[in-house]
Formats: C-alpha cells, structure tokens, sequence
C-alpha cells in the first residue's frame, strides 16, 4: 500500500480530523504533509485527535444513501410542485411588466425594387 491509500485509511479512522478541515483551520495538503513526515503515531496528531467536547457532531456523522432515501420520502411533492408554479407565475408578471415599459422599434417598411433596376444604379 502506499503512502497515500495509507493516510486516506488514517483519515477514514480518525473523522475529527474533518472538523478543522470545514472550519478552515488545516487543509488535506496540511494534514498529508504531517502524516508524511511524522507518520500515525507521532504527538503532532495530539492535538488534532485530542478527545474533547469541541469535536462537532456533524464532522463524525456520515450521510448515507439511506439517510437520503428517507429524507427524499419525507418531501411533499405537490407542494413543491404549487411553489414551483407560484414562482413561475411571479416572474411572468415580472416580464409582462418590464416588456409593457420597453418601446418595440419599427421596422422600416419593405419597398420593392423596381423591376428596371439592377444594383442600386
């Protein structure tokens, strides 16, 4: 196994790491660079790794096909489907109500060429 398929296991193992990377406060270039250097069991995953009360319950939750399944089941279709046709009918009466205020410029009438004339002589 190389070195990266070994930290992506590391990452896999150890999720609080997640938490500083949405907080902005390391990057995965950051923590792959530690983890080249330093391997897994050096003290400068101590204070990523700590245990505390700061670690955030949505960097350790995962959400799975299922968790989706069950929140699509949950939507209300028809309503999304009335807010859909509100929104449409808004902006129609947005455009009808800036067309209204736009002057259309006319076209110049078509005039025939006359028959005895070629290219404009």
């Amino acid at each position: 196994m190389d070195k990266k398929e070994e930290f992506k296991l590391f990452v896999k193992q150890n999720p609080k790491l997640l938490k500083y990377i949405r907080n902005g406060e390391m990057t995965w270039q950051k923590f792959y660079e530690i983890y080249d250097m330093y391997g897994q069991e050096e003290e400068a995953w101590k204070e990523f790794l700590s245990v505390g009360a700061t670690a955030t319950a949505a960097a350790t939750s995962t959400f799975s096909f299922n968790d989706m399944i069950n929140w699509l089941k949950t939507i209300n279709f028809d309503s999304v489907q009335t807010g859909i046709g509100n929104l449409q009918r808004v902006i129609g009466m947005v455009q009808d109500l800036t067309n209204k205020d736009t002057k259309e410029i006319k076209k110049e009438e078509y005039k025939p060429r006359p028959l005895y004339k070629h290219f404009d002589d």
